[in-house]
């Protein structure tokens, strides 16, 4: 199996309202990219990473990445206006020989190896997987006016993250013909060519870092994993 890792990194992080971009952030003395492409790197199954990012930073990042041991790190590319269209613009640097693709949030720097093994073993059988926790609070939909229409039935509701992982065929197929769609992350282009996607049990240490607040709970995190 040659595994490929696309890492989306391209957004400005404007609500994590900082004076940097979000990859460029610190937690500790390590950029939160860093983290992300350290961790990567150190699982075996991976081959290459294609890393996406913004314009802005590509010149600072390929500096701050040279000084690293990121020896699988393929290439930088530039990402696009959605996230959708940076992982689109990764999927063609692929190699040749690539039969699945791992995509994982260049903000989400503390994933554990065991999970990243375990979705790849995953999408090995079902061609695609991805990671996510069990919702701990009670969630209510409401109408247009705030009012709670009714109670969703929690144990039957996921917060998804990244890793996830796809056969190169599937995941070409889904950015190829529904491009044009606003989504959230890459399993739901694959649901929609009526794909069935397995859920693997993740991480709440696998925060997506987006806000100060998010920010505040990694450093917590990073002091407990030290």
């Amino acid at each position: 199996m040659f595994l490929s890792a696309i890492i989306p990194a391209a957004g400005y992080g404007k609500r994590l309202k900082s004076n940097i971009s979000k990859p460029l952030v610190k937690i500790g003395n390590t950029p939160i990219l860093i983290r992300t492409l350290r961790a990567l790197n150190n699982v075996v199954p991976i081959k290459e990473i294609i890393l996406v990012v913004n314009k802005k930073d590509i010149c600072k990042l390929k500096d701050i990445i040279s000084r690293q041991r990121i020896k699988k790190l393929k290439c930088i590319v530039l990402g696009g206006k959605r996230r959708q269209d940076s992982v689109r613009n990764g999927l063609k640097y692929l190699d040749k020989r690539c039969d699945f693709v791992l995509i994982h949030d260049g903000a989400r720097p503390f994933i554990q190896k065991e999970i990243v093994l375990e979705v790849i073993d995953e999408a090995k059988r079902s061609r695609a997987a991805v990671t996510g926790v069990a919702l701990k609070p009670t969630i209510k939909r409401c109408d247009s006016r705030n009012h709670i229409v009714e109670t969703l039935d929690r144990n039957r509701l996921f917060e998804i993250q990244t890793p996830q992982v796809f056969s190169k065929e599937l995941i070409m197929k889904a950015h190829e013909r529904f491009y044009r769609l606003n989504v959230t992350d890459d399993a739901a282009l694959v649901e929609k060519l009526g794909a069935k996607v397995k859920l693997v049990e993740g991480s709440y240490l696998n925060i997506k870092i987006t806000t100060p607040e998010d920010l505040v709970l990694a450093k917590a995190i990073n002091k407990r994993l030290e």
